[in-house]
């Protein structure tokens, strides 16, 4: 769930709206705003009701994000690194950017949320109960002690990817010892409870409640495809653990000389052989690398002016993997870099190149031969 707008930082931990949370914010704003304070707290101005509901969202919102902090606080503290936050349709979600080792760190990483939550909405209890005789304190306090309350009663709900089913998980790794086991068992039970709010989506559209059903009903088809995809995620993991790199690299790495240019490069090799990465040599001696990505950073009236070597990322600065490297180590080690392809080197002698496509390639084939 990538962020469209960044907010900043908090913990070194980007934190970001995604484009779906400006809809659900205007929708839950209109809402309290129309419905819900002028129910609840009459008598009050119209200008009031939009003060207190706009107030009131974005507090809401906070408290999606201390959720969300939760997570990613006990995830640090267990040398588990958080890619960033990202505020969504549905609430938040925290990049944690690889599987808990041990079912006790996946237990406390999924608890953490929902005892934030219960602890602001105990917070926001006590707020009411000072300021219950005023109504425009009280209504924000009331509303976000009942949301939050909900909020941790909803997460705790034994379905993966919640909360609560990362709970289920982590007591079921505990017991049987199998993490892709327990990824199923808890999967399954996320897909269930899915088809039992499409169920009930579908049961209010029938009483007459069409809206409240449909969004009952989507929450059911996102929570499915959620607990699908997670689950292939961890299948695909759990291959890609068992494979290393020197099986699935390419090892006849095209080379070009130093003082080629760019112009001359991308005619007889990019255009013409399909090549998107080369290394750059003199004679036997490896000088760094040159992708497709760095010659889109030369401007094209350069290109017959410019050599392989002075546009590429010099040996030094190469970030490399060696061949005994498990995939998904390669894998989490591109994404850290922002990089689509890695030189496979023993010491500083190149033997070979791990790219996505190539990973991807050998998944799909994988797939294909049953395996």
């Amino acid at each position: 769930m990538d962020a469209s707008l960044r907010l900043g930082k908090i913990w070194e931990i980007p934190i970001g709206l995604h484009t779906s949370w400006f809809l659900v914010f205007g929708l839950l704003t209109w809402s309290l705003a129309s419905g819900y304070f002028p129910e609840e707290y009459p008598n009050l101005s119209s200008i009031v009701y939009i003060i207190l509901a706009l107030v009131t969202s974005l507090l809401f919102f906070g408290s999606v994000l201390a959720h969300e902090l939760g997570h990613s606080f006990v995830a640090i503290r267990n040398r588990i690194p958080v890619k960033g936050i990202t505020l969504f349709i549905f609430g938040g979600v925290a990049q944690i950017s690889k599987e808990p080792g041990s079912p006790g760190e996946e237990f406390r990483i999924a608890i953490a949320g929902p005892n934030v939550s219960l602890l602001l909405a105990g917070a926001f209890g006590v707020v009411w109960l000072f300021d219950q005789s005023i109504p425009i304190l009280a209504a924000p306090s009331m509303y976000l002690l009942r949301i939050n309350f909900m909020l941790a009663a909803f997460n705790m709900i034994p379905g993966f990817p919640l909360d609560g089913g990362r709970v289920l998980r982590a007591i079921i790794w505990r017991i049987n010892g199998n993490f892709q086991k327990a990824t199923q068992t808890a999967s399954y039970a996320g897909q269930l409870v899915a088809f039992g709010f499409i169920g009930w989506g579908v049961f209010t559209i029938f009483n007459g409640q069409f809206l409240n059903g449909l969004w009952l009903a989507f929450i059911g088809w996102f929570l499915q495809n959620a607990a699908a995809t997670a689950y292939a995620q961890t299948n695909m993991q759990s291959t890609l653990r068992s494979i290393h790199v020197s099986q699935v690299m390419e090892r006849d790495c095209p080379r070009v000389p130093r003082l080629l240019t760019i112009n001359q490069l991308v005619e007889d090799h990019i255009l013409t052989g399909g090549q998107r990465c080369f290394f750059v040599a003199d004679d036997e001696r490896l000088l760094g690398m040159l992708t497709l990505r760095d010659i889109t950073q030369i401007p094209r009236p350069k290109w017959r002016f410019t050599t392989t070597e002075q546009a590429m990322i010099p040996l030094r600065n190469l970030v490399s993997v060696e061949p005994n490297t498990q995939l998904m180590s390669a894998l989490q080690t591109m994404d850290n870099a922002k990089i689509n392809q890695l030189p496979v080197l023993i010491g500083e002698e190149l033997v070979g190149m791990l790219s996505r496509e190539q990973i991807v390639h050998y998944l799909r084939t994988r797939t294909e031969l049953g395996v």
